[in-house]
């Protein structure tokens, strides 16, 4: 399941997800948060993932259509993503790919939050 953090500072987006992410939480929440934050030319993310089981089989389609159009064909716009979880093979993941993420990223765990909205509105 994916949200929206409802309280994050101006010119950020914050996106909680916990369990398996599916195809809809993608389409509901996911892609629609993230066009509109794009679509301002200064995408400034947080993303916090807590329990975090993966993604149902049907999700992958979606993950890599996301990561296209709006990672790729939007590069230019991502200015700051904090990446925020204690799952460890996540954070593993996370500083070993983290070099195709376009902007500047943190990636750091749970207790840090509040450091990580400060940073990425920065």
């Amino acid at each position: 399941m994916v949200e929206k953090i409802d309280d994050m500072p101006p010119g950020a987006v914050g996106l909680k997800a916990t369990g398996k992410l599916t195809r809809e939480d993608y389409r509901n929440v996911l892609e629609p948060t993230l066009r509109e934050a794009v679509g301002t030319g200064e995408m400034r993310l947080l993303f916090v993932l807590t329990d975090f089981d993966g993604l149902e089989p049907s999700a992958y389609l979606s993950d890599v259509k996301t990561g296209l159009e709006i990672g790729i064909g939007h590069r230019s716009a991502w200015k700051r993503m904090a990446f925020v979880t204690d799952v460890d093979w996540v954070r593993k993941a996370m500083h070993t790919f983290g070099w195709m993420v376009p902007g500047e990223l943190m990636v750091t765990e749970l207790d840090k939050l509040d450091e990580a909205k400060a940073w990425v509105t920065a």
